[in-house]
């Protein structure tokens, strides 16, 4: 499930943060998964192996985001 996350991608947990958001955005990629809360800014690190296991959805924000950038002027 994670094979595929990239910096950008927005993830749904299955547990709400004290904030009360549950949206969070993938910040950093490694052996250890940054990520900041949409809510409240707050930022954590999680382990793929729990990551994998708390989130509920992952929607796909920088693949959506390279494919629709427009290519430099070249002037």
């Amino acid at each position: 499930m994670l094979t595929d996350i990239q910096v950008g991608d927005i993830v749904h947990m299955r547990k709400q943060h004290p904030c009360g958001g549950s949206s969070w955005e993938v910040t950093r990629i490694g052996a250890d998964i940054g990520l900041q809360c949409l809510t409240c800014q707050r930022r954590v690190m999680l382990t793929r192996r729990e990551l994998n296991r708390r989130a509920k959805t992952i929607i796909a924000g920088a693949q959506n985001n390279e494919a629709n950038a427009t290519p430099p002027s070249q002037e």
